[in-house]
């Protein structure tokens, strides 16, 4: 007969009662990105520095997730973005101000998050894009204005995003205005969808802002954005601050052919309801009306080398006619080079040269704005990124 030992019976006992904690992870990830840039005319000079946002920005963040059972997890991510060459916070000063949000997710659900987020645009259209894949911020479209390289965040928003239907997602963002008495004040809503099948990826996504000086071009600052001030800094459509609407239609495709990816986007930008300076923005030039922009980029991507990639883009942006003024236009180039020393860390190299014609919304001749960097004084500008990069 075996004998038990009362220290045996007693870890048993121990165990049968200790409870079942859920499974959880918590991730520090990030990116280092710094390299020296020339731009042609800064404002009617030549300018030689040190950027920290040519492919994206630097940044660190936490995600984190728990498993609560039944195939649904609590999860989370802050994400925060800063100049590597001084310290200092990007996003105005905002501590967490690339991403900020809780929720739920479920293996056949889908996904319901909850705060500083990224809309449908960004989510649905914006990785078809070369700014998003090699041409990095300089490459993406003049003053950013569909949004496609998520340079605007959407604050106090909840978001959607499905499982993936053999190949098909989707999915939409809401974001409460907060003013008492008017629920559509302030309010930014989006829906988009996505397909992949082998070789072809497409997009396509719909953006609506309402006051978005305030609502949505005046969130990246830790202070608070009032109609009082415009918050666009881009004079592709800084004349553009009394909008009452912001909108955004766009669409995109990559197909992969061997070592090349074929890519085109499309965008319509309108700005609906100009005039409104008591709720959007400052209108010293006393517009009405709507004004809109069309933007189509085309694109090749090319594996030269299992380390090496290069990049070729054409984009074209045109407003229509203001107070029957010649409209403006934006002929934009890039050009890259991309060597990877290993999975985490390459060298890069992004030319964009840009030509600007007509009228600007500012209602001066139109200047070349390249994405991110001090505006030309001229109708050219030209802007060469060296950089080098590390993820972890």
């Amino acid at each position: 007969m075996k004998r038990t030992s009362t220290a045996g019976v007693l870890a048993l006992l121990a165990t049968a009662a200790s409870p079942v904690f859920a499974q959880s992870s918590l991730t520090l990830y990030g990116m280092i990105d710094e390299g020296p840039e020339y731009n042609s005319n800064a404002g009617g000079k030549q300018l030689y520095n040190l950027t920290t946002a040519a492919q994206g920005g630097s940044r660190w963040g936490l995600r984190g997730t728990e498993d609560l059972g039944g195939g649904t997890s609590a999860i989370f991510r802050l994400e925060n973005g800063f100049d590597l060459g001084t310290g200092k916070l990007g996003q105005g000063g905002l501590l967490f101000g690339r991403q900020a949000y809780a929720g739920l997710s479920s293996r056949s659900l889908g996904t319901v998050t909850l705060g500083r987020q990224y809309d449908s645009v960004v989510d649905y259209i914006g990785p078809l894009t070369v700014g998003d894949q090699w041409g990095g911020t300089i490459g993406s479209h003049p003053g950013d204005l569909d949004n496609f390289d998520n340079t605007q965040r959407t604050n106090n928003s909840v978001k959607y995003a499905s499982v993936n239907y053999d190949g098909i997602t989707f999915g939409g963002l809401y974001s409460f205005g907060g003013m008492a008495g008017n629920v559509t004040r302030n309010q930014v809503w989006s829906l988009g969808a996505g397909y992949t099948n082998g070789p072809l990826v497409l997009g396509a996504a719909y953006l609506n802002v309402r006051n978005p000086n305030v609502s949505f071009f005046g969130n990246s600052t830790s202070g608070t954005a009032t109609p009082a001030a415009n918050s666009i800094t881009s004079p592709v459509y800084s004349g553009y601050a009394s909008a009452n609407t912001y909108q955004v239609i766009g669409a995109g495709a990559n197909y992969t052919i061997g070592a090349a990816t074929l890519g085109a986007t499309y965008s319509n930008i309108r700005f609906i309801g100009l005039g409104n300076t008591a709720q959007s923005g400052p209108n010293p030039r006393g517009l009405t009306g709507n004004v809109s922009f069309n933007n189509v980029e085309v694109s090749l991507k090319y594996q030269l080398l299992a380390s090496l990639l290069f990049g070729l883009e054409y984009n074209y942006t045109r407003g229509n006619s203001v107070n029957g003024e010649d409209a403006a236009q934006y002929h934009q180039g890039t050009v890259g080079l991309d060597y990877f020393l290993s999975k985490r860390t390459d060298v890069y190299l992004v030319g964009v040269y840009q030509h600007a014609l007509g009228v600007d919304s500012t209602g001066k001749p139109a200047v070349a704005a390249i994405n991110q960097v001090t505006p030309s004084a001229s109708n050219n500008q030209t802007v060469v990124s060296l950089g080098f990069r590390h993820k972890f």
